[in-house]
């Protein structure tokens, strides 16, 4: 994917997600009579403003990393006398919470909906059948068999690799044992399996929980066609092109695309033989696959090539949907456990059972908005759905600067029937500023050691 596609999928998502959550507080603080002197998406300069007939600007500014609604309010501003009932720090603090609680909140209800689409239109899933385990892994100590269906993850059914990663993720750096029900594809006789656990370590930056259990997936066998090439790659320099067939490495045979990699990667910048087949015509290639380091500094070759898919066969995927209805439940219990497991994961990096090295920070948003979008509709909607979910979930945590830090000063003149003063306020705001900064940075460090 080229970067101005990737640039154009990264706007228009930051772009929905920022518009629907302003959007939010803006529409309730209608509804509660506040005056709303600007609705602006992205921050900066505006480079395309108009003033609607509420006297309310609409704004679209030079910075697309947010937006912000600015509401009458004497704290900020001289308000005239006859504009006071309609100042935002006039109106009763349960409006008040109202309005700040509806950016978040719309954001959870967006991911509702769009997950509601997507089991209403319907998804295409893998079936989840064990394709191999490795051995010596937990998976492998429970006695788990490859060619075998997952059929539950602790009680509760699943139909997608998708659906057990999530009910995996939530078990990490717990101990404990983990229930998997399993049988033969299209057997009635399932099994189960308890997996125990004991303080489950998962790198998430490096394997699915999936792959850190022992259990790789089922996938058709491809055969060693080249289907893509990285531009200026060893594969591409040395005149590898797309469609060819790599036949020996080395002189060893190369049976499907697994081998060619475990030969690759076997050779760090070793000069290599590549024999292979190019529309019926045999020739050989000499390669030099680069040096690459794994996070624990262990080498092996690369030479930027990727693999030609091939379509899945009928029988291995099933087509997961619902009524309207059913559809809503499903997507409202997807949101629900979405949210879960993002609580779950902020407290376990506070607690160390989980790295912090897997913030992500806006680089790493804007690779997986271009690979989504160019994964077709489906990926995409569900992309959207998680990352307003975690939108709405990290604006509500109570620091000062969110959503949630407002709520939170909001609640106390609630509780005391008086509002907290501006010194406190304002050291609030500091901290809640030296925390989000903080964790920016962290957050941009990890996509540029990702790159």
């Amino acid at each position: 994917m080229s970067i101005l596609q990737t640039l154009l999928a990264t706007l228009i998502t930051l772009g929905i997600l920022v518009t629907i959550h302003e959007w939010g507080h803006f529409w309730v603080a209608r509804r509660c009579g506040v005056k709303v002197l600007r609705f602006s998406i992205g921050f900066g300069k505006p480079i395309w403003m108009r003033t609607g007939r509420d006297g309310t600007e609409y704004a679209l500014a030079a910075i697309p990393l947010g937006g912000y609604v600015r509401m009458l309010d004497e704290r900020e501003e001289e308000v005239p006398e006859a504009l006071k009932p309609q100042a935002f720090n006039n109106k009763p603090v349960l409006q008040r919470m109202a309005i700040v609680a509806a950016g978040p909140l719309i954001n959870l209800l967006f991911a509702v909906l769009a997950y509601w689409f997507l089991f209403l239109y319907g998804v295409s899933v893998a079936i989840p059948v064990v394709g191999d385990v490795r051995p010596d892994s937990l998976a492998a100590q429970a006695g788990i068999p490859a060619g075998v269906e997952l059929l539950e993850v602790d009680g509760h059914p699943v139909q997608s690799w998708d659906e057990i990663n999530l009910r995996l993720a939530a078990r990490v750096g717990e101990s404990g044992v983990l229930q998997l029900r399993a049988a033969l594809p299209g057997s009635t006789l399932a099994e189960r399996y308890p997996v125990p656990l004991q303080e489950w370590a998962v790198d998430l930056e490096r394997e699915s929980p999936l792959a850190a259990l022992g259990i790789e997936p089922w996938r058709p066998t491809l055969p060693a066609v080249i289907g893509m090439l990285s531009p200026q790659g060893p594969a591409e320099r040395a005149g590898l092109q797309t469609g060819d067939r790599v036949l020996r490495i080395a002189g060893e045979p190369v049976a499907d695309w697994a081998a060619l990699v475990r030969l690759v990667r076997a050779r760090p910048g070793q000069a290599t033989e590549f024999d292979i087949e190019r529309a019926g015509q045999l020739s050989s290639l000499r390669i030099t696959p680069a040096e690459q380091l794994t996070p624990d500094g262990e080498r092996y070759g690369f030479i930027g090539a990727g693999v030609q898919t091939l379509p899945w066969p009928d029988s291995m995927l099933r087509r997961v949907q619902h009524g309207p209805l059913d559809a809503l439940w499903v997507g409202a219990q997807k949101t629900g456990q979405m949210i879960g497991l993002t609580l779950d994961s902020i407290g376990k990096m506070i607690v160390g059972a989980i790295s912090v090295k897997n913030l992500s920070g806006p680089i790493t948003i804007a690779k997986v908005a271009g690979a989504s979008a160019a994964s077709g509709l489906e990926s995409f909607v569900s992309f959207l759905a998680y990352l307003s979910i975690s939108l709405g979930v990290l604006n509500l945590l109570p620091i000062p600067m969110l959503d949630g830090g407002h709520l939170l000063y909001q609640v106390i003149e609630l509780v005391r029937g008086r509002p907290v003063s501006e010194k406190v306020q304002m050291f609030g705001i500091r901290i809640g500023m030296a925390l989000l900064f903080s964790l920016m940075a962290l957050a941009i460090i990890n996509d540029l050691a990702r790159l």
